[in-house]
């Protein structure tokens, strides 16, 4: 299967989109300023809609997501990605209510552990997942991109949700 990348820059930073002609398997924050991965004319339609859908959330007219994306992991690893769309856009969850959610209410640790290696950020909104106590804790794309997502989320939420 050939994989193809496109960059999207973002208010918090280059995001590099991966997929294939049929889905997305990676947005993950690159630790750089330049845009390296530039749309082609071969670049498949679901990278090109990724991208477009992003723009739209970082401008707060989108709320969920309407492509194809694939997971790689185990089949925990998985349920607990699958959990994560649940938690509505400018709402918290946290470690232990994923935990519950999948039904392995003990858990909680190796939910923080399958958060944390989640591959599509944004759309599988692993940012909204926060300590028990309510603290932020970690975030793969950095705390401050973490307290950004849901500040921009708070701003942007509608009365109705």
């Amino acid at each position: 299967m050939k994989m193809y990348k496109v960059d999207y820059k973002s208010p918090i930073g280059v995001i590099e989109i991966e997929g294939s002609d049929s889905a997305i398997y990676g947005i993950n924050f690159a630790e750089r300023d330049e845009i390296i991965h530039i749309p082609q004319q071969d670049t498949p339609q679901v990278l090109v809609k990724c991208a477009k859908q992003l723009q739209e959330y970082f401008i707060g007219q989108r709320h969920d997501f309407s492509f194809p994306y694939e997971f790689k992991g185990t089949d925990f690893q998985q349920a607990v990605w699958q959990a994560l769309p649940t938690v509505s856009y400018g709402e918290t969850a946290s470690y232990k209510d994923i935990a519950v959610a999948i039904n392995n209410e003990k858990a909680v640790r190796a939910v923080g552990s399958a958060n944390g290696k989640n591959n599509i950020s944004i759309v599988v909104p692993c940012h909204r997942i926060i300590g028990s106590n309510g603290t932020l804790t970690g975030y793969g794309g950095g705390m401050w991109r973490k307290e950004w997502l849901l500040q921009h989320e708070q701003t942007y939420k509608k009365p109705s949700e």
